[in-house]
């Protein structure tokens, strides 16, 4: 694949980021692409490695030698069909996967693995630019309907595969736009809302019908969308956050992270906020508790607004800044990860408990810490304290919300909250009612969302009409 000779003779260059200072004046993205030529360059760095790791590292199975050839080549739009065999969005994947893919390029042995996600995305960006990308609508239609809820990556993965293949599509999303975490969630620094909305006019002109302030479970019935629908497919995510239910907890301005980011979504988008209380960490002491992206996503979002300090906590000992690769490889490695974000201006605290939060006059301002052993048990002395104005709960998600739609089912779940439902079948245990996404696995990535939707919209399609030519 590439240029036989490629990854002896060219380096490793990826994208880069526009300077620190500049970027956090607003919130546009700030990754500057690579040209042409330079895209074609990393393209030719892919091996003909025998077997490519990197397939399995992709939770859609990008056929990633195959399209890397074909950029090496200048083929781009054969490129973009493959790439879009086995991805709905990759625009979505190229500017906020992780790239696992690269973790289990062969290179990555040598810490020089093949710039995967830079490649995807000049792919599918030169596709719009082009004009290439146009509506495909299903030659005609077989007379079934079929209602999606939740119009994350997974929903509109299921329903862009549904309707392409001649269903009456219904995807009901809760607020006043499509796009899930992706709009509401994933901040516009790192991927601008613009590629949601496009996509949206793409699976409109393909038949799909948008239901937009349309809460299932509240203001729509569940029992009249059963009755209306041949099949129903859950797919609301997991929004259900892990608290911190420790001493003062209560007080005004310890929030969850999902109750701040996506304020400044509807702000850049002028959607408004209705009658939500505004969050904002201006001229504040902010920390952010938990390590992950959607803590580096506050600490971005919170040195926008001009906070006067921020600080991340994990309870996790600080992972090792280089990984075994003999012991890893090609699985994810555990490794110190540094974002753009932490590069705009934190302090990062590992291996810290929180015990409790203190205030004056019902708001908090001091958090009381403690360092914690490698079984995260609080070791003695070691206490400290620290300013806190704002403080946000980024710890994750436990399991899908079950008030509402999921109560109204009545489904079965699995021990961890989830919605139970295999990968043969994502079907529940009303066998009309199918789930995918973070609604069935929990907590996950946005590459796991768009397979789990496809390969749901292939089982909806075998079990409502004996067979399906949908990719599995």
């Amino acid at each position: 694949m590439g240029k036989v000779t490629g990854f002896l003779e060219i380096d490793r260059h990826d994208r880069t980021n526009k300077p620190a200072a500049d970027r956090v004046r607003g919130y546009n993205e700030f990754v500057i692409p690579l040209g042409e030529d330079a895209t074609r360059e990393q393209a030719a760095r892919c091996m003909d490695c025998g077997i490519p790791f990197c397939h399995n590292g992709c939770p859609v199975n990008n056929q990633i030698p195959d399209w890397n050839d074909l950029v090496y080549q200048g083929d781009w739009q054969t490129a973009l069909l493959n790439l879009h065999s086995t991805n709905n969005f990759p625009e979505f994947t190229g500017r906020i996967c992780p790239a696992p893919c690269e973790a289990s390029c062969t290179l990555n042995l040598i810490d020089q693995p093949v710039t995967i996600k830079t490649i995807e995305c000049a792919i599918v960006d030169r596709g719009w630019e082009e004009g290439w990308i146009k509506p495909e609508p299903a030659a005609q239609k077989i007379g079934k309907k079929v209602a999606i809820v939740g119009s994350g990556p997974a929903g509109m993965a299921c329903a862009q595969q549904l309707g392409r293949a001649g269903y009456d599509v219904h995807l009901y999303e809760k607020n006043a736009k499509a796009g899930g975490l992706l709009r509401y969630g994933i901040p516009d620094f790192k991927m601008e809302k613009h590629p949601i909305d496009r996509r949206v006019e793409q699976m409109e002109a393909e038949g799909v019908t948008f239901h937009y302030n349309a809460h299932v479970g509240q203001t729509i019935s569940v029992a009249d969308l059963k009755k209306e629908y041949d099949a129903l497919i859950v797919a609301g995510g997991s929004e259900h956050p892990r608290d911190l239910p420790i001493e003062g907890r209560d007080l005004a301005g310890v929030h969850f992270a999902m109750d701040f980011l996506p304020q400044q979504n509807r702000r850049n988008s002028n959607e408004g906020l209705g009658n939500i209380e505004p969050i904002m960490a201006s001229g504040k002491h902010v920390v952010v508790i938990g390590g992950g992206d959607t803590g580096s996503d506050c600490i971005g979002t919170s040195v926008r607004h001009g906070a006067l300090s921020v600080t991340q906590l994990e309870i996790m000992a600080m992972p090792p800044e280089k990984e075994n690769k003999l012991m890893t490889w090609p699985d994810w490695p555990l490794k110190l990860r540094t974002s753009s974000s932490h590069e705009e201006g934190a302090e990062r605290e590992f291996a810290v408990m929180t015990q409790k939060f203190t205030g004056v006059d019902g708001q908090v301002k001091k958090l009381h810490c403690i360092r914690v052993d490698e079984k995260m048990q609080p070791i003695p002395g070691t206490e400290f304290e620290l300013k806190a104005d704002l403080v946000l709960l980024a710890m994750g998600f436990v399991h899908p919300v079950k008030e509402g739609m999921l109560t109204d089912l009545a489904l079965e779940l699995d021990p961890r909250g989830n919605v139970a439902a295999d990968t043969a079948t994502y079907q529940s245990s009303d066998e009309n009612v199918f789930a995918c996404g973070d609604m069935r696995r929990g907590q996950s990535l946005v590459v796991w969302a768009i397979r789990e939707g496809r390969q749901c919209a292939r089982e909806v399609d075998i079990f409502l009409t004996g067979s399906s030519v949908l990719p599995r």
